[in-house]
């Protein structure tokens, strides 16, 4: 399969969903957007979750967009450079605004009263054999 046949399928899939769901587009690359941020968020818990998950909408976005230009391409109808980055911009936006205050929406560890040693397994079996 070409790259000019993956933009064209891209490309009729994205109809597709927009008659389907009555969106407008602008509207779909909002919950694209904010839903793949999340997916991945929800699936890579661990540390730097935050950032792989703007990453991959990152990635969603600027690989849409350069399917639409190779589409764009293929038809002779090139839309200016504006349309696209505005596209990448709605997109970007509320995974952004998550990224950014990600860290205050993560439960924060709460750290041990008692020092290391008083929490080994050593210790707990002398505190049983004392009591």
């Amino acid at each position: 399969m070409t790259l000019l046949e993956i933009a064209s399928l891209f490309e009729a899939r994205k109809v597709s969903v927009i008659e389907a769901t009555g969106l407008d587009k602008d509207a779909l690359h909002i919950y694209f957007g904010l839903t793949l941020f999340l997916v991945v968020r929800f699936l890579w818990r661990r540390r730097g979750g935050w950032v792989i998950a703007w990453l991959a909408v990152l990635a969603m976005a600027c690989g849409g967009e350069w399917l639409d230009l190779n589409a764009e391409i293929s038809r002779s109808a090139i839309q200016p450079d504006a349309a696209h980055w505005h596209d990448i911009w709605n997109t970007m936006f509320w995974p952004t605004v998550l990224l950014l205050v990600g860290r205050w929406m993560q439960p924060q560890q709460e750290a041990p009263d008692e020092p290391a040693e008083t929490l080994s397994g050593e210790y707990a079996e002398r505190r049983l054999e004392q009591a």
